[in-house]
């Protein structure tokens, strides 16, 4: 497969770096990149000599059209993500993305209906999004343990994305707006975290929320909370800031049988995590050791070659990715429901947000309780 990179900047060095690896990992053969594309030509050139990628340009189109392209890396801001993707698609290409895939939910819904007619014409292309975190050994060790009981029911789960960004971070044009990023740190940086607590604990039903912008001169809020009823009767809190001096990304999951803890960064291992058994469970304890000698790969990082490794046997073979439009598109609701219970101060239920609402159409819904400073 031949595989280029749309947008040179720095998360499109991971992406390269991932894809070379795939055959050393158990991922398929023959997969090259072979074209990097951006709207910088001078950017595009220098991308293409410091990582070996023979071709580069700004025209994705034409590459489209002359059949150069079977698997498209969109590592643009999010706001041409929608237009690459569709175009990839039309085309019959796969389409891996960053996240946020998209702007809003009704930008997935578009999404979702580009794929659907790819597929009812007959083209190959499917999409998937970088949800790197997971696919490391240990959250995907702890849905195993919550699934056949060794953990018991889940009863209280915490979620903070406490990171730190500096005024002049947002000073690029793009960040820190509604209509290029999608929102501030709840979608920019907390949607990483609160993705993976859907992963584990599955479908929510309400959500009740804050956001404020405290700190950075945005559109958006540099600062978000939420609380959230989960269908399995899981109640959790969730935290976002871009604003925190001390850095961390946290998962906290209180069962019937132990409490077990994620704490790390921008990416895990299984040394990142700790588990602590209720009196008399120590099965537990030993389970999770067990399962560590036995299954991790690369120490059980989580990180974009575990994931593009079962994306790429999947592609290639025909098979629906693991990360779908649908998956993309729960971790979105979420988001605009946060959004809509903080600007409107209402309690949200999973389902309300549809079309002709306008947190469908946009994050920023009926507008933030600060004025705009752009």
């Amino acid at each position: 497969m031949k595989v280029t990179i749309l947008g040179a900047g720095a998360i499109a060095g991971a992406h390269v770096d991932a894809v070379r690896a795939l055959a050393a990992h158990g991922g398929p053969d023959g997969v090259e990149v072979t074209h990097v594309v951006d709207v910088d030509p001078g950017r595009a050139a220098a991308f293409g000599a410091e990582h070996g990628v023979p071709d580069h340009g700004t025209d994705l189109q034409a590459l489209l059209d002359a059949g150069e392209v079977d698997v498209v890396h969109i590592c643009t801001p999010p706001s041409v993500h929608l237009p690459a993707a569709v175009a990839a698609l039309r085309s019959g290409a796969h389409v891996v993305v960053e996240k946020p895939a998209v702007l809003s939910l009704a930008e997935a819904d578009a999404l979702a209906a580009a794929e659907r007619q790819a597929i009812d014409a007959g083209l190959p292309g499917r999409f998937t999004q970088i949800v790197q975190h997971r696919f490391g050994a240990g959250i995907q060790r702890l849905r195993r343990l919550l699934d056949d009981g060794t953990l018991g029911a889940a009863y209280v789960a915490q979620c903070d994305t406490l990171w730190f960004r500096t005024p002049e971070y947002f000073e690029v044009p793009w960040r820190g707006r509604f209509d290029t990023e999608g929102g501030g740190t709840t979608m920019g940086h907390g949607i990483h975290q609160f993705d993976l607590l859907l992963a584990v604990l599955g479908p929510w039903t309400e959500v009740r929320a804050m956001a404020g912008r405290l700190a950075r001169h945005t559109d958006t809020e540099d600062v978000s909370t939420a609380l959230v009823r989960f269908a399995s009767g899981t109640m959790a809190t969730i935290t976002n800031s871009a604003i925190s001096p001390r850095q961390t990304s946290r998962l906290r999951f209180d069962t019937e049988a132990a409490t077990v803890e994620l704490e790390h960064l921008y990416g895990y291992d299984d040394s990142s995590w700790t588990v602590t058994p209720v009196a008399g469970r120590e099965d537990v304890a030993e389970a999770w050791a067990a399962d560590v000698a036995a299954s991790s790969v690369d120490g059980g990082a989580s990180g974009h070659l575990a994931q593009l490794v079962p994306t790429y046997l999947a592609l290639a073979e025909g098979r629906t990715p693991p990360v779908t439009v649908a998956d993309t598109r729960a971790t979105l609701e979420l988001a605009a429901a946060i959004y809509r219970s903080a600007f409107t101060g209402a309690t949200v239920r999973a389902g309300e947000i549809v079309e002709g609402d306008p947190f469908h159409a946009s994050m920023a819904g009926t507008g933030t309780p600060w004025p705009p400073v752009r």
